[in-house]
């Protein structure tokens, strides 16, 4: 039996340094605890978004 195991570490540091740079763009850009809370959210959800501009973009 042989195991088969998909390295995606490059990837994942990509998504982790762009996660902290977007936490902290939103951060920045904050007023207040809720608002910094929201920017928490935003960091984790910006990718989602870009790609479904990107997609309605190019009419896919």
């Amino acid at each position: 039996m042989k195991n088969e195991v998909q390295q995606s570490a490059p990837a994942g540091a990509v998504y982790a340094l762009g996660l902290i740079g977007a936490a902290i763009y939103f951060i920045m850009h904050s007023a207040g605890f809720w608002g910094v809370i929201m920017a928490i959210l935003k960091a984790i959800v910006w990718p989602a978004v870009l790609v479904y501009k990107l997609l309605a973009f190019i009419g896919a």
